[in-house]
């Protein structure tokens, strides 16, 4: 006679917080408040109509932390604030004619696969943690760069000098750190529950 298992599907951080419907609201809305406190830590660039800013790190590392459906509403929750006239996009900012707006719409698309392979236990350890958050960032380019060429009436090979190319080095730091966080972040859980 065997006996039945039943394995419980991998969860993400913020499932580790009690609660229901009351702390996925108030999560949803952190990471919107989140996003657009870090998006205010913004260096402008000269040759670039598009800054350096914490935005990136903080949407990765917070839908990383709150799953597909969460982070796609805290993600949302950002995008349909700033463009109602909430001055949190970067430097202040609020609307959608800006040509770093693709970027804003990338964290949509980036909250959806971040989240999802967060699920699946893809924020657990370092090398895992890597993979995901540059399926973030590249999730975010994917949508950010056409905007942008598009935004300003450049090539595509002028829109990625413009629009990836000057923070691939910041996506790297970033990566390393959300790399450190989010598993230890996880560690910490583990330690927790025993």
């Amino acid at each position: 006679m065997s006996t039945l298992s039943v394995t419980r599907s991998p969860r993400v951080l913020a499932d580790v917080i009690p609660g229901g419907i009351v702390r996925d609201a108030a999560l949803v809305g952190g990471s919107a408040l989140f996003v657009g406190l870090a998006a205010q830590i913004a260096i402008p660039l000269p040759f670039t109509p598009v800054p350096i800013t914490g935005g990136t790190f903080a949407v990765l590392l917070s839908v990383a932390a709150l799953g597909p459906a969460r982070g796609v509403l805290g993600m949302l929750v950002y995008l349909l604030a700033g463009m109602a006239g909430v001055p949190w996009f970067s430097e202040g900012a609020s609307g959608w004619s800006m040509p770093s707006f693709g970027y804003i719409l990338g964290y949509v698309l980036a909250a959806a696969v971040v989240g999802a392979l967060a699920r699946r236990g893809a924020d657990r350890t370092p090398l895992r943690a890597v993979p995901l958050m540059v399926a973030g960032n590249l999730a975010v380019y994917a949508i950010g760069v056409p905007w942008l060429m598009a935004s300003i009436d450049v090539s595509f090979s002028k829109a990625l000098e413009l629009g990836l190319t000057p923070f691939l080095i910041g996506d790297a730091v970033k990566v390393a750190l959300a790399a450190i966080v989010l598993p230890s972040a996880w560690a910490l859980v583990r330690r927790i529950e025993k």
